[in-house]
């Protein structure tokens, strides 16, 4: 589909829409296909109605969720060592959301050569665009950027005036299969200029114990996330699903090392998909497939940016080893080591 261009500038904020215009049509036949997968699925992307956004901020919030405290007092402790070590002007964040984590970036980043632009990259344009505007209001003399597109689709049109830092947190990468990480990451490396740097997220393997108790919390408020995404796809697909006739289920397969999540049927059931024309039989015990999380370690990690044309250069975790940020370059000449 073409893509809706639109460029607006407003005082140091600049606007750039890079959004493909998606037709309902082309919506529900993934949702039909991904139905009649094995195992069955439903897209992460159908999580986040404002009920969902809403459940997964307080999901960030459970003492059994550590991922995002972890990677935000990370952050504070190293930020002041990346910004010596990249000296980049330009500051990228692919999956900004609210930036509420890029600030701690920019502190640091004032205090060792300053940031002359920040780039906000996500879909999501309503969010982008108030914390575009909050942080060209925080920090006097910063130039926001913002693009609103897909970040697996839309790299292109990230600025490439001057070097860039580009971050990619919240152990987001997990989201994608290892084959799909690698893709995207290469992506990533075509775009950056010679000794760019890239800052990398991702959430350790562990004793699993504590990785499926982060997404089996006792409040159940995962578990509401989870079932949530059912209302959405009934509003879309002018479905019937009924979210409490489904168990929620995550566990951590030490095979894949990835935390996988899935709703069960509790029982047989029908469930018609007027707009999707589907008519969808489950019997008691069948399983839909929602999100996967994949884990790394520091060896993982590297192998991962290696074959991906990145160097790691350097490894931050925090003293118990639940999270970690790597740093890398897109070497000035070679492969990456």
């Amino acid at each position: 589909m073409p893509a809706r261009p639109e460029s607006v500038r407003l005082g140091h904020v600049v606007v750039d829409v890079r959004l493909e215009e998606e037709t309902p049509q082309r919506v529900l036949r993934q949702i039909r296909a991904d139905l009649l997968r094995t195992p069955r699925e439903i897209a992460p992307r159908f999580f986040y109605d404002d009920r969902g956004s809403e459940l997964f901020e307080r999901i960030t919030e459970l003492p059994e969720y550590y991922q995002t405290r972890t990677e935000r007092a990370l952050l504070h402790e190293i930020s002041g060592d990346v910004a010596r070590r990249c000296g980049c002007p330009v500051l990228v964040e692919l999956g900004s959301g609210a930036s509420s984590k890029t600030r701690v970036l920019l502190d640091a980043f004032a205090d060792a050569h300053g940031c002359e632009v920040y780039v906000p990259f996500d879909v999501s344009e309503g969010i982008v665009r108030r914390a575009a505007d909050e942080l060209a209001s925080e920090y006097p003399g910063l130039s926001v950027h913002a693009v609103i597109g897909d970040f697996t689709h839309h790299l292109e049109y990230i600025p490439s005036e001057a070097r860039r830092l580009i971050i990619f947190l919240g152990g987001t990468i997990g989201n994608f299969t290892p084959a799909q990480a690698r893709d995207f990451l290469t992506r990533v490396a075509s775009v950056m200029q010679r000794d760019e740097y890239f800052l990398l997220g991702v959430d350790l393997i562990k004793d699993v114990a504590t990785l499926e108790a982060a997404y089996n919390d006792s409040q159940g408020v995962t578990a509401a996330f989870n079932r949530n995404i059912l209302n959405v796809v009934n509003a879309v697909a002018d479905a019937d699903f009924v979210p409490q006739a489904f168990e929620h289920r995550a566990f951590f397969d030490t095979v894949e090392h990835r935390i996988d999540l899935r709703l069960v049927s509790r029982r047989e059931q029908s469930v018609r998909l007027r707009r999707a024309g589907l008519l969808l039989l489950l019997r008691d015990g069948d399983e839909i497939r929602t999100e996967i999380s994949v884990k790394y370690d520091q060896r993982l990690t590297r192998e991962l940016l290696r074959d991906c044309g990145l160097e790691l250069v350097e490894w931050y975790t925090d003293p118990e080893s639940l999270f970690g940020l790597a740093l890398a370059r897109r070497p000035s000449s070679g492969a990456a080591g």
